[in-house]
């Protein structure tokens, strides 16, 4: 019925496909309309309302025509609180972009004033607008939409976006109002011509606990209002994503949701963003590990950092909010004894506050550290070229001649490992990228006692580099 998009089918439709924007009372399905359209489980559904908050883009195909679809949150048109008018000024933003809108309503429940105030902001906007009255699973239930042409809203469709029931003919609705954009095209011949233009892209998760400030940097990296920002921990939930290109190259930032220990996810909601988060985690090539500058490296931050390291990741660690460091608003956080007497000597030291950040996450040793500020966007400006490096050496591969003239010079005799646990080295290759993978083939098979493997690992940085990303190596016994 739909097909969702793939990275290598997906035309350039920021500037070819209608965009069509899903908007409505929060609760009544949009989200789950958004994922049955775009083929993937996009945004998080739940029975809580309110979920949804900032915008959520996915491509669709339909009958051979591209379409741009929009996810918004929740909108109650009067509610003056912090997040609900950020709700609504994010779904503007979604229909001036939208060349069609469709308004979702809850086919079970009654009419409510909200409803009608929406209906008419969004006849006031002058593009198609299509009324979707959701949960309609059967027959039966066909009735129960008849009530919602009191809406004002002439083109109306009973559906349920759950199972689909009803959607084909709302998308052919659609598709006669809305101008001609992409057409999709299937074959292995178009599909590998795609592949070879297709713009090669750097997707970059932005990942900390919550309110270190990852939607302020999504925001001052892009130079738009893409993500709510809120002094309210767990404002994001929905991983937002923006693409930003810089000679050439592009990069998909994606904010995740502030990621917590177990114990501190109480909603549904907060439990699934946690899990989207690691997900959304282990789809990308960089992380970016933002610490906040104010409380230093805490247990948690280090677990989010091992999440990373595990996967395979690079890594740069940006540390928030130094400005407030440096101003004297706020101390830098967590500091034994020692280091706040060594802090009294030396206010706001950058190499005292990075060589205590090592200390605590030496196992991202590799990781470069920049201090910044996503507030005032004192640093900011060093993040892409420090990505674009990274992103080249994760991709870097070494022959195998090179590496074998690179093992002729190390001297294995310095590796702290019991004589019983050492092995006899024929050959080192490099296997894969990304992360760079060498295989290291022996006279027999056993795992590489840790010291012998950091030893190598650090030898094959100081010679070859591999800035920013992990490095894997994996014994194999000769035969």
């Amino acid at each position: 019925m739909f097909r969702a998009a793939t990275l290598t089918e997906i035309p350039d439709k920021s500037r070819s496909s209608p965009t069509l924007a899903i908007v409505g009372r929060p609760n009544v399905g949009k989200s789950t309309l958004f994922n049955r359209l775009i083929g993937s489980r996009r945004a998080i559904v739940g029975d809580e309302p309110g979920i949804t908050r900032d915008r959520l883009y996915g491509e669709a195909e339909w009958r051979g025509r591209w379409l741009r679809v929009v996810d918004t949150g929740g909108i109650i048109p009067e509610d003056k609180d912090f997040i609900p008018s950020e709700i609504l000024r994010q779904a503007k933003v979604a229909l001036d972009e939208a060349s069609a809108i469709v308004m979702v309503v809850d086919g079970r429940s009654e009419i409510a004033a909200p409803d009608f105030e929406l209906a008419r902001l969004l006849n006031r906007c002058g593009k198609p607008l299509f009324l979707a009255v959701n949960k309609i699973d059967t027959d039966k239930q066909q009735p129960l939409a008849d009530d919602f042409h009191r809406l004002g809203i002439r083109r109306l469709f009973p559906v349920a976006a759950e199972n689909g029931r009803g959607l084909d003919e709302l998308l052919d609705a659609i598709l006669e109002v809305l101008p001609a954009g992409e057409t999709s095209t299937e074959g292995t011949e178009n599909t590998e011509e795609r592949e070879e233009h297709a713009p090669a892209e750097t997707r970059v998760a932005i990942i900390g606990h919550p309110n270190v400030g990852k939607s302020t940097l999504l925001n001052r990296l892009t130079g738009t209002s893409r993500a709510i920002v809120s002094p309210v921990p767990g404002t994001t939930r929905d991983a937002v994503d923006e693409v930003v290109e810089r000679d050439g190259r592009r990069f998909r930032f994606i904010d995740t949701a502030g990621i917590r220990r177990k114990g501190k996810t109480h909603l549904m909601a907060e439990k699934l963003s946690v899990v989207m988060a690691r997900k959304h985690l282990e789809a990308a090539d960089v992380a970016l590990l933002v610490i906040d500058a104010t409380e230093g490296v805490s247990a948690l931050d280090a677990a989010i950092a091992g999440y990373a390291h595990e996967s395979g990741r690079s890594v740069i660690i940006l540390v928030n909010k130094w400005d407030l460091v440096v101003s004297g608003q706020q101390k830098a956080g967590r500091q034994t004894k020692a280091a706040r007497m060594q802090e009294s000597k030396r206010p706001a030291d950058r190499a005292a506050y990075e060589q205590r950040l090592r200390y605590a996450l030496k196992f991202l040793n590799y990781a470069p550290v920049l201090f910044v500020s996503a507030e005032k966007g004192t640093g900011v400006e060093k993040i892409l070229p420090t990505l674009e490096i990274v992103a080249a050496e994760r991709r870097k591969r070494i022959s195998t001649a090179e590496m074998n003239r690179f093992l002729e010079h190390v001297d294995f005799e310095r590796a702290s490992v019991p004589m019983r646990q050492r092995v006899k080295i024929y050959y080192l290759t490099q296997a894969e990228v990304a992360p760079p993978t060498f295989i290291l083939f022996t006279d027999r098979k056993v795992k590489l006692h840790f010291s012998y493997q950091r030893f190598l690992e650090n030898q094959i940085r100081h010679a070859f580099g591999f800035v920013g990303t992990p490095i894997w190596i994996k014994n194999r016994a000769s035969d």
